[in-house]
């Protein structure tokens, strides 16, 4: 007799071995605290970019918010709990822009792209989340005399070399006002290619209680992308050198920053 889905509970393909486990659902059901956990380790570069060009980035319904200001972070997670004490790394790049949709209108941190190391979250932020999740090799950065050196790579090219030094500790400042994470999660339809299965915006609120910042300091810091062919990146060569062209008029801040703890992503929501 064929299975039948469980309503209550949560799945993903294959659904044919029941309810999945991930970093919204434990293995008995019950979801993951996130006190003690992640660790995280973030490396951030913030850049005075072209508003046209970013604006160029965004799907239906966005527009770009303020100052054409991207930011590229580098995130190194140890001890996760979904993971049973695994971690995984992450990239991405975002930049403030504004939803204004039939319902809602929110402005936040519009994430273009975010690599990641690590298949498991890759598909469920992708499924769950709608987050734009591809994989890359992130390994961990190089420190020597002071600077980190952060590489990503696919398949053996490096297209991404990021440098951050002269780090001192950050001054006091007053607390800033964090603004959500936005999205769009599209779908294609299966047999109809130029259709979506699914597109929308999606919309993951600021606050993470559990989130502590351990250390935090600001230096100085450089990127610079490298311009694959087709022959080196098929499937990302587009992204990459998109990215790649993106003018940069002028470095606002390089910052380091280690934290303890976060949230499960539970409460992202579509926005309409």
């Amino acid at each position: 007799m064929p299975y039948k889905l469980d309503p209550s509970a949560m799945y993903r393909m294959p659904t044919h071995f029941g309810p999945r486990t991930g970093p919204r659902r434990g293995p008995s059901g019950e979801r993951f605290a996130c006190q003690d956990n992640p660790r995280s380790t973030i490396y951030a570069i913030s850049f005075l970019s072209d508003s046209d060009s970013l604006a160029a980035l965004l799907p239906p319904g966005f527009s770009l918010h303020g100052e054409p200001v991207a930011t590229l972070s580098a995130n190194y997670m140890s001890e996760i709990e979904w993971l049973a004490g695994r971690g995984y790394n992450t990239l991405g790049l975002t930049f403030p822009a504004r939803y204004q949709g039939q319902v809602d209108d929110v402005a936040g941190h519009f994430l273009t792209v975010l690599w990641e190391n690590l298949a498991d979250p890759i598909i469920t932020g992708r499924e769950e989340l709608g987050y734009a999740k591809i994989y890359c090799e992130l390994p961990s950065p190089s420190v020597l005399r002071g600077e980190h050196h952060i590489t990503a790579s696919w398949l053996g090219f490096r297209f991404l070399d990021m440098r951050i030094g002269d780090l001192q500790p950050a001054p006091p400042q007053p607390p800033a006002k964090n603004l959500p994470s936005l999205h769009y999660k599209y779908m294609p339809r299966t047999g109809e290619w130029g259709a979506a299965d699914i597109a929308y915006a999606t919309m993951t609120p600021a606050e993470a209680p559990n989130r502590r910042i351990i250390e935090q300091a600001i230096g100085t810091g450089s990127f610079a992308f490298t311009r694959p062919r087709w022959e080196d990146m098929p499937t990302q060569v587009t992204i990459v050198n998109a990215l790649a062209d993106l003018p940069v008029h002028e470095i606002r801040s390089a910052s380091l920053t280690k934290t303890i703890g976060g949230k499960d992503l539970r409460d992202t929501v579509i926005l309409r």
